[in-house]
């Protein structure tokens, strides 16, 4: 009775799948809390220029996972620009700064939108779509996707979009700096 053995396999491959994804899904969904230190970011910058979140240290950082792929992302540029523009002092004095942290894999299609948008804050990526190892740190598994970093480093909102994240923004420069 050769499908007897044969069942057997296949019920273990499929327990060991559904414990793998299960174990995996409850790890990448509980890797990043409020309060935590966010990791270290280490890419290169749109203009190829390395770069660290570490060195933000003391400012209010909006990270802003997305890709040019993403249409929710795309749509969501202006209304950063908006942020950025409207906290522009506050960038001007070195307490606020976003930092776009881009899940693409064409160079060029991210530098479409960057200029299309007029995107002028900072961008980073490594080019290597859900593969980045940021993405895997990060635990994430949608776009858009966003933290408020403290001007410690500490995370202190996770994936809040429109008029609240403004008014989240406006409220911790007003908490962090007055």
């Amino acid at each position: 009775m050769i499908i007897q053995p044969t069942i057997n396999i296949l019920k273990k491959l499929l327990l060991s799948g559904i414990l793998f994804f299960c174990f995996g899904f409850i790890g990448a969904q509980n890797s990043l809390k409020l309060n935590d230190t966010a990791p270290e970011i280490h890419l290169k910058t749109f203009q190829d220029i390395d770069f660290k979140l570490s060195s933000l240290k003391g400012k209010v950082v909006l990270l802003d996972f997305w890709a040019t792929w993403c249409a929710p992302c795309v749509e969501e540029q202006p209304f950063l620009k908006e942020i950025y523009t409207e906290n522009d002092n506050a960038v001007k004095e070195g307490r606020f700064e976003i930092v776009g942290v881009s899940l693409d894999k064409s160079r060029d299609n991210w530098k479409k939108i960057i200029e299309r948008e007029t995107i002028n804050w900072t961008q980073i990526s490594d080019l290597q779509f859900w593969k980045s190892p940021v993405a895997k740190t990060y635990g994430i598994e949608e776009l858009p996707y966003n933290l408020v970093l403290d001007k410690s480093g500490k995370v202190i909102a996770i994936n809040i979009h429109g008029e609240e994240l403004k008014t989240f923004i406006a409220d911790e420069l007003k908490k962090e700096f007055e």
